[in-house]
C-alpha cells in the first residue's frame, strides 16, 4: 500500500501506526522531506527541528512497541512561534526576541510531548500575532499554498499554511480576534478556536491577556477534536484557566443534527462582502438544514458593527502593558549603541518593534491615558458586556451561530499593508467571538475562482462538543475539505 505521508490526517495516521503498517521515524522523514521540499516556496516555518523530531519520532516507536499509544503518539506537529519551547528558539516573528530560546514548555507544548507527539518546527506568525495576514512578521512574508502571491491569512499564518501544505500533520495557533479562525478560511484547513479558559495559556507570549486563547489547526474536524482532547484542561499555572470537565470530544462526531437550532445573524453579511462568499454560506446552511438542523435567518445582533472599535482599543490597550517587559534590560533585543539608560530603553524599542506592534502600542497608550480613560477603554470594556449579553440573548433560542469566517477570499500580499482599517476590517466576523469568549470553528465550505472560503460555527461558552458534532456533519456531507493545493 503506497502512503502519501504529508496527506494524512493525526487518525489515519494512528491507525497505522498502531497497525505497524508504519513508524514514527518513517513518517517524520517524509514530512521533514516534505517540509524542505515546499518550504523555498511557502515560507511557513521559522525553524525546522529535524533533530529534534527524529529523537522524538524514535521515542514514539518505542513507546508503540510496548504498547503505549494514545492518538498524538508520533504525530508531527508544528508550534506557532509564540509559544515557549524548552531549548528551541521563540521569537514571536520579532527582532525583539530574534535569539530568545526559553527555558522551560508552554502548558500546551508540555502536554503534546507527554503524548508522543513529534515537533517538527516553529512557525512564522505576524509579530507578536497583531496582524491579519502574516505581512507583519519582521523575517519574512508566509504565502497561501492555495496562490502563492496571495496571504495566508493570520496572525496564525504559518501554521495554517504548514497544515494547508502538507509541512505538518496538524499544528497550534493562537487566536485574539481571528488568528486561527481567519487563517483557517483562508487556506481551506479546520481551525478551533475554544471557550477562553479551556485551554491553558501558561507559556503563550501575550498579546492581549483577556482575549488570547490556544487552539487547533488541523486537517479535519475529527483531527481537531483529538488535539483538543490533548491540550485541554485547568491548569494551576494559569489564573485564567477554567475548571471545567473536559470530555471527550471524539465522541460528540455524528452526521444528523435533528433538533438542533442554528441562527444566522444579518449583521455578518457586511457591506462589501464578497458574493461567492455569502452565497457558499447560504449554500452551506441549506446543507445543515438537509442534515436536520433548523435555520433562522432574521437572527439580529445589533451591537456587532461595534466590535472592531471595541476590539482596537481592549486589545491595544492590552498589549501596552504586555509589551512593557521588553525594554533591553531584562531579556531579547537590547540596543548597545548609547551610555545612557533611558535612550537605550528607548532605541531597543524602536528597532525592536515592528510598525504594525508600534502602531497598537501607541492606540493602547492613547486610550489609556488620562483624560481619555473613560472616554475610550471603559466606554470599549461596556460595549463588551453589551456584545456578551447580545450572544447570551441569542444563545436562550439557538444552539449556535453560522456566519462567514471572512467576508472575503484571500487578498494579495501588499494589497492591504498600507492602510491599516481595511486590514482591520478583514477579521471583522471573528472579532466579536474573542470579545465575548466563545468557541467557534472554522471549516471549508468552498471556493471562488479557485481561492478557499470558510464556515464559522460560534457556540455557547464551553460548547466545543455542539460546534464539533455541526462541523463534522457538514464536513462529512461536503467534499471541500479534502481538495489540498498543488505545490
Amino acid at each position: 500500500m503506497k502512503i502519501n505521508h504529508n496527506r494524512l490526517t493525526i487518525h489515519e495516521a494512528y491507525k497505522l501506526l498502531r497497525s505497524k503498517q508504519l513508524s514514527s521515524v518513517e513518517l517524520t522523514k517524509a514530512i521533514i522531506e516534505r517540509i524542505h521540499q515546499v518550504e523555498p516556496k511557502v515560507h511557513a516555518l521559522i525553524t525546522v527541528t529535524d533533530e529534534l523530531a527524529l529523537k522524538q519520532a524514535q521515542k514514539a516507536d518505542e513507546l508503540i512497541a510496548s504498547g503505549d499509544i494514545n492518538p498524538l503518539t508520533g504525530i508531527p506537529a508544528v508550534i506557532k512561534d509564540n509559544m515557549c519551547t524548552k531549548g528551541i528558539l521563540t521569537t514571536c516573528s520579532s527582532k525583539m526576541l530574534e535569539n530568545f530560546v526559553p527555558p522551560y514548555n508552554a502548558t500546551v507544548v508540555e502536554k503534546l510531548t507527554d503524548c508522543g507527539a513529534v515537533v517538527v518546527g516553529k512557525s512564522n506568525m505576524d509579530e507578536f500575532a497583531m496582524g491579519s495576514s502574516t505581512e507583519n512578521s519582521a523575517l519574512f512574508i508566509t504565502q497561501n499554498p492555495w496562490d502563492l502571491a496571495r496571504v495566508p491569512g493570520g496572525s496564525s499564518g504559518g501554521s495554517t499554511a504548514a497544515v494547508a501544505a502538507g509541512e505538518t500533520i496538524y499544528a497550534l495557533g493562537s487566536d485574539t480576534g481571528g488568528s486561527i479562525r481567519q487563517p483557517a478560511g483562508f487556506c481551506s484547513v479546520t481551525g478551533l478556536k475554544p471557550t477562553y479558559g479551556r485551554v491553558s495559556r501558561y507559556g503563550l507570549v501575550a498579546f492581549a491577556s483577556s482575549l488570547d486563547q490556544i487552539g487547533p489547526l488541523t486537517q479535519d474536524v475529527t483531527d481537531c477534536a483529538l488535539v483538543l482532547n490533548a491540550i485541554a484542561g485547568y491548569d494551576p499555572r494559569d489564573s485564567t484557566s477554567a475548571p471545567h470537565p473536559t470530555p471527550d470530544y471524539t465522541q460528540c462526531l455524528t452526521t444528523r443534527l435533528n433538533g438542533l437550532r442554528i441562527g444566522v445573524p444579518k449583521e455578518y453579511f457586511v457591506e462589501g462582502m464578497q458574493t461567492e462568499v455569502e452565497t457558499a454560506i447560504r449554500t452551506a446552511v441549506s446543507k445543515l438544514e438537509e442534515l436536520g438542523a433548523k435555520a433562522d435567518w432574521e437572527v439580529s445582533l445589533p451591537n456587532t458593527p461595534n466590535a472592531l472599535a471595541v476590539y482596537y482599543i481592549i486589545a491595544p490597550s492590552e498589549a501596552m502593558a504586555n509589551l512593557a517587559r521588553y525594554d533591553g534590560v531584562k531579556y531579547g533585543f537590547s540596543y548597545q549603541g548609547t551610555d545612557s539608560m533611558w535612550e537605550a530603553m528607548k532605541k531597543t524599542r524602536q528597532y525592536g518593534f515592528g510598525a504594525e506592534v508600534k502602531r497598537r502600542i501607541m492606540l493602547g497608550t492613547y486610550a489609556l491615558s488620562a483624560g481619555y480613560y473613560d472616554a475610550y477603554y471603559l466606554k470599549a470594556q461596556k460595549v463588551r458586556t453589551l456584545i456578551r449579553q447580545e450572544f447570551d440573548r441569542a444563545f436562550e433560542k439557538f444552539d449556535v451561530l453560522v456566519t462567514p469566517t471572512s467576508p472575503t477570499v484571500p487578498f494579495k500580499i501588499g494589497e492591504k499593508v498600507d492602510d491599516p482599517l481595511q486590514m482591520y476590517l478583514s477579521d471583522i466576523c471573528t472579532l466579536p467571538v474573542n470579545i465575548a469568549g466563545l468557541p467557534a470553528i472554522s471549516i471549508p465550505a468552498g471556493f471562488a475562482d479557485g481561492l478557499p472560503i470558510g464556515l464559522q460555527i460560534i457556540g455557547k461558552p464551553f460548547s466545543e462538543e455542539t460546534i464539533l458534532k455541526i462541523a463534522y456533519a457538514y464536513e462529512q456531507a461536503t467534499e471541500w475539505h479534502k481538495r489540498k493545493p498543488d505545490l
